[in-house]
């Protein structure tokens, strides 16, 4: 079956977020407070409304920390244009109250959260005798790895459109998420959720962005604030200043190795604010579906494992992003395997498949009471190694693995099972000598259960690889003094099309019961190039975005 809106979308008929007009209806724009938990000390707005078109200054109010789902409040600017009110937003002069933020530098972030994964946290999973394990090995390994705040940078920022009148509130949103969205208006304006009604436009990209309804609400605040129709449109610096971000994560891990290169040791400690920060006070630890995302479900045949969690707290709204953390984990996870291949001296492909083991379905009880399987009932969804195993098999087959390359180039592998899909990659990678990376080929291979689209499916894991490309090559946003410093795509990059590898997508064919495939497709992309990287050069690479500053010796 083709999708069903293809045709309006080629000709250019579909309805976006930004599309939706309706007699009689305002436009506004919203300064919003410059770090987290900020909100207005005084405003004064006698400049912006000297700026033709303009027509209403209003306070919208925020919510404190935190905040969930509503918006974080700010001034709307509200006139007879889009363009009208961005230039009226120019003119306000506003006085913040900076709030408990303020402070927020991520660098320094950064450098504590890596202390915090260097000592022993809170147990996750502990089986056999992990710590015993490597201080009697024949080889201990370590690695460090972080990977920073992301941002969705949706193509199309957030956008909704809203009326308020008779009590009631309609509201026209690009959104992920009809059902919170719903709620959220009802609770920012007191009213019942049976008097809030949603229309969900096409996205314009979502990426979980999207499922986090506080622009909805802003808009329907403002319409009954107003009187009439009021669109809020953000725009691109407002996207990326005012998110829900992607955690930045620190990962310490270990390993032992007996005197044949097996592996008999694993360590793995993780520290990450985590996304229930947004929504609960004194969260500082990782939920148990979040470290079942690549952590306590680790699926490698080694008898003493020990997980552990250290503690994060949030300085910014930490949100879903696609993949969740599967990003951080699969690529520290992915990258170590190959690292203990290479202290082994075997070849990584090899040395994956012994990692693994034999066919089989991994113990639940391995995993402790802690590990969630995506909401799926383990009897019916297992973590199955065969799948594992194949799909590794398939992607290094098709990749041309072992065939000569170019000079300083490499293939990389990775395998992740996410979303209760399993997904195999092999990157090749090249690094110039001035340490640019470039990646012309990914191979994917997919096992998701049964197919009902094998079209969109395709689709869904070729945008995948570009998405994993740009977190891994390119995207990274810091902030200082609680701001985000980056605003635009000119600071913060995703990857451009002269960028996108040759993707090629093997769907495995299958009668298991279906599994997700918007989100799997990401996770192992980043530890397959990294190591590509080193395959080609020699260079480990442990932090993202790869700094082509470190490759330029290799």
């Amino acid at each position: 079956m083709p999708i069903v809106d293809m045709d309006d979308i080629i000709h250019g008929n579909a309805v976006y977020g930004i599309d939706v007009m309706i007699a009689g209806m305002k436009f506004a724009s919203i300064e919003r407070p410059p770090s987290y938990g900020g909100h207005v000390a005084s405003f004064d707005a006698k400049e912006a409304l000297k700026v033709p078109g303009v027509e209403h200054v209003i306070e919208v109010p925020g919510a404190p920390p935190p905040s969930g789902f509503r918006p974080l409040g700010g001034i709307a600017v509200v006139a007879n244009s889009t363009w009208a009110a961005m230039q009226g937003r120019q003119k306000l002069q506003i006085v913040w109250e900076p709030g408990p933020n303020a402070g927020y530098d991520s660098g320094e972030y950064q450098t504590a959260l890596q202390k915090t994964a260097r000592q022993p946290g809170k147990v996750a999973r502990d089986n056999g005798d992990a710590m015993q394990a490597l201080t009697t090995a024949a080889k201990r390994v370590s690695a460090d790895y972080f990977v920073p705040h992301l941002a969705h940078a949706t193509m199309e920022p957030e956008a909704c459109t809203a009326v308020f009148a008779d009590g009631a509130c309609t509201v026209w949103a690009a959104t992920q998420n009809p059902q919170q969205s719903r709620t959220t208006v009802a609770e920012v304006l007191g009213i019942d959720q049976s008097d809030v009604t949603v229309n969900v436009t096409l996205l314009g990209g979502g990426f979980g962005r999207k499922s986090k309804p506080d622009y909805v609400a802003e808009a329907a605040f403002l319409a009954r604030a107003v009187g009439a129709p009021v669109k809020v449109t953000w725009t691109r610096e407002d996207d990326l200043t005012h998110g829900y971000y992607h955690a930045a994560a620190a990962q310490h891990l270990e390993g032992g190795l007996d005197g044949d290169g097996k592996p008999v040791a694993w360590l793995h400690r993780t520290v990450f604010p985590s996304i229930g920060s947004t929504f609960k006070e004194d969260t500082v630890y990782g939920s148990a579906g979040e470290l079942s995302q690549g952590v306590i479900d680790m699926p490698y045949d080694i008898p003493n494992v020990r997980c552990e969690n250290g503690r994060a707290e949030a300085h910014v709204r930490i949100g879903w992003y696609r993949s969740v953390y599967n990003i951080p984990h699969g690529f520290a996870v992915g990258s170590f395997v190959d690292e203990l291949a290479s202290a082994a001296g075997k070849d990584p492909l090899q040395f994956l498949l012994a990692m693994l083991g034999p066919p089989r379905r991994l113990d639940p009880q391995l995993l402790g009471q802690g590990y969630s399987n995506y909401g799926a009932p383990m009897d019916e969804y297992p973590i199955d190694i065969g799948r594992l195993r194949n799909v590794v098999l398939l992607a290094a087959a098709r990749s041309g693995w072992g065939s000569p390359l170019p000079p300083r180039h490499g293939r990389g592998i990775a395998v992740h099972r996410s979303f209760l899909t399993y997904v195999a990659a092999v990157a090749q990678v090249g690094v110039a000598d001035d340490g640019t990376v470039s990646v012309p080929r990914i191979d994917l291979a997919v096992d998701c259960g049964m197919v009902v689209n094998p079209d969109r499916v395709a689709a869904q894991f070729q945008g995948a690889a570009v998405m994993g490309l740009g977190n891994t090559l390119y995207s990274n946003l810091t902030f200082k003094n609680g701001r985000a410093e980056q605003a635009n795509f000119g600071d913060y990059q995703v990857p451009r099309i002269d960028a996108t590898p040759d993707t090629h997508v093997y769907v495995v064919r299958s009668d298991a019961p279906p599994g997700g495939v918007g989100e799997p497709g990401v996770p192992p992309v980043a530890a397959a190039i990294c190591n590509g990287i080193f395959h080609a050069v020699g260079q480990r690479v442990r932090t993202l975005p790869v700094d082509p500053a470190q490759l330029r010796a290799a």
